[in-house]
């Protein structure tokens, strides 16, 4: 069975791009809320961007990722840091940022195809998503970004600072999303 996503194919533009703007403010959101977590801190953002996927599908996924990093080159303060602007999707962070389109896509995709209709399906789509993610990020920070001292770190230094601190963390959030998703459309079927 497959079930719908909030962002159904056939929707008005002013629906679209409100719930393009809600998604949007929740990678907004994500970004800003930092929890403490050994052995680095880490945000919410991929917990908002898998209930962003989960929710609304390749369409709307895609859309408020667009828009998040828009704004964020534009120079609006939307990232996790203080910094904004082309500068910030040239830092250490840009690839992970770049996965999240990845991310939307192919997570977005099968959650359209009826892999939410299930949570074991559900979670699938969204550890996809997430691995694309990881893996977007750490191929820029070991062969693309360079280092302070001219250096690339390599994709084993990479996956050491950028991945596996956050390889726990991360499957507790697709777990909460995975959880907070079952719920929210079991809601929305009985309504």
């Amino acid at each position: 069975m497959i079930t719908r996503t909030l962002a159904p194919t056939r929707t008005s533009l002013p629906r679209k791009a409100a719930l393009t703007g809600l998604g949007i403010a929740a990678l907004t959101l994500g970004a800003k809320i930092q929890v403490p977590f050994w052995p680095v801190p880490m945000t919410l953002q991929t917990l908002a961007l898998m209930l962003v996927i989960g929710l609304g599908g390749a369409r709307l996924a895609l859309s408020a990722v667009t828009g998040y990093l828009a704004l964020g080159l534009a120079g609006l303060p939307v990232f996790a840091g203080a910094l904004a602007g082309p500068a910030y999707l040239a830092g250490p962070t840009a690839g992970f940022l770049l996965g999240f389109l990845l991310a939307a896509l192919a997570g977005g995709v099968l959650v359209d195809r009826g892999a939410g209709s299930r949570p074991l399906g559900l979670f699938a789509a969204l550890l996809l998503a997430d691995a694309l993610v990881f893996a977007s990020g750490v191929l820029w920070l070991g062969l693309v970004f360079t280092s302070a001292s001219g250096q690339h770190p390599g994709l084993a230094a990479a996956f050491a600072s950028g991945a596996a601190p956050f390889l726990l963390g991360d499957l507790l959030k697709l777990g909460l999303a995975t959880a907070l998703l079952a719920r929210l459309r079991a809601g929305f079927r009985r309504a």
